[in-house]
């Protein structure tokens, strides 16, 4: 028999994202340097797996779930508005339940169904473009990263488009939900923001029992599968996900796209020489080198024994995207380099994340729009940049380029 160690035992590094010296600057360099000792370290809540294999095992193990509620009441949130709203949230089902839940939605969050709202995508762009009234240097979040994607969600759920600036406040907050320094501070902003979304979307839903349209809402209204059906609050729970997780994410990723070709001029330019074929590998290619999603935890629900290392019930993991990304293509970001095609920023397993492809598609017209409009791209200041422990976010990217023809 095998002998396994406890993982409680084991002497690792150490990754506190609460000591100073800890963050966006840094951060890659220390989970390299947490890589180089093996495949696994330790933080504050979690252990930390850095390596494909192991990331690929816990994501997918029927072991493991996501441990949004038991994070909730490490911070004191066991009831209420807010517990209730965790509670209810897609990543924290299990079982028979979760995947009824995904066989009734998925064919709603198809390629396919995603690619139908690019057109929609592009019209936000080009008014997005048009408002910059021919500048030459713009504070990008501000200007396009934060008003595209809230636009793209208020028209896939139906929803008004002057709509939008809520939609975005509310997708910021609640997906707060899953960091740990504003769980640490917010509570109630984040309580807050859940109500009033889930009120917001409840009126939507049933505006759209009447007058149904070709949006998410009134395709989730209808979806059934040998007779089953979403329930009314089934349904408001996916629009509040869709409208959580599809907001701030995209923002963040766009920004740091924009972040990533200004630091590597050649690869933009290697885009808008032909954007219709290089916007979905450089997608894929930001996706991997920086992904907003650091850290995906899971909780073991009964005692694993994984590599020789035994992983009680109760151990909280988090699979580190940024390393298992990069394990195998290294650090150099290049859009056309082959590559496995395994990625982490968006999950692995039952979790996979339903709006990626929405995701996907969304950037994807956002670099291609943009490659062929803004030559020369570079940095016109210091960004600022959030923290890694949620969503790793772009607070502030100002950029310039050379005049174009191109409206």
């Amino acid at each position: 028999m095998t002998a396994v160690t406890v993982v409680t035992d084991l002497d690792l590094p150490e990754i506190d994202y609460n000591q100073p010296g800890f963050g966006p600057e840094t951060y890659h360099e220390q989970l390299a340097k947490a890589r180089e000792h093996g495949w696994l370290a330790h933080s504050p809540l979690a252990f930390v797996v850095l390596d494909q294999e192991s990331g690929d095992f816990f994501l997918r193990a029927r072991q493991t779930a996501f441990p949004g509620r038991q994070i909730a009441e490490l911070f004191g949130i066991t009831q209420g508005p807010l517990y209730e709203h965790i509670d209810a949230n897609i990543l924290n089902l299990t079982g028979d339940k979760h995947r009824r839940l995904r066989s009734l939605v998925g064919h709603a969050f198809t390629p396919r169904a995603a690619d139908r709202w690019r057109p929609v995508m592009r019209d936000f762009l080009a008014q997005l473009w048009a408002g910059l009234g021919g500048a030459t240097r713009t504070e990008f979040v501000a200007a396009i990263a934060q008003p595209y994607p809230s636009r793209t969600i208020a028209a896939v759920l139906g929803a008004p488009i002057d709509d939008a600036p809520r939609l975005y406040y509310w997708s910021n907050m609640v997906q707060r939900q899953f960091d740990i320094q504003a769980l640490s501070t917010q509570i109630p902003d984040i309580e807050r923001a859940a109500l009033e979304a889930r009120e917001y979307v409840t009126q939507l839903l049933e505006r759209r029992k009447t007058t149904p349209g070709a949006d998410l809402i009134s395709t989730l209204l209808q979806a059934e599968e040998q007779g089953d059906k979403l329930s009314r609050d089934e349904c408001v729970d996916l629009v509040l996900n869709v409208l959580a997780g599809g907001v701030d994410t995209t923002q963040s990723q766009l920004a740091q796209a924009l972040r990533l070709f200004a630091a590597h001029p050649d690869q933009w330019r290697l885009l808008a020489s032909q954007p219709e074929q290089y916007a979905k590998p450089a997608v894929t290619e930001v996706l991997r080198t920086e992904p907003i999603a650091p850290f995906t935890a899971r909780i073991v629900l009964e005692d694993i024994d994984h590599r020789g290392v035994r992983f009680p019930a109760g151990t909280i993991v988090a699979v580190c995207a940024e390393r298992a990304n990069r394990e195998i293509d290294g650090d150099a970001f290049d859009i056309i380099a082959a590559r496995d095609g395994k990625l982490f920023t968006f999950g692995a397993g039952p979790h996979f994340c339903l709006g990626a492809n929405l995701a996907r598609a969304e950037l994807e017209e956002a670099l291609a729009f943009l490659s062929s409009r803004m030559p020369d791209l570079a940095l016109d200041g210091e960004p600022v940049l959030g923290g890694v422990e949620g969503i790793y976010n772009v607070e502030s990217l100002p950029i310039s380029w050379t005049p174009t023809s191109r409206t």
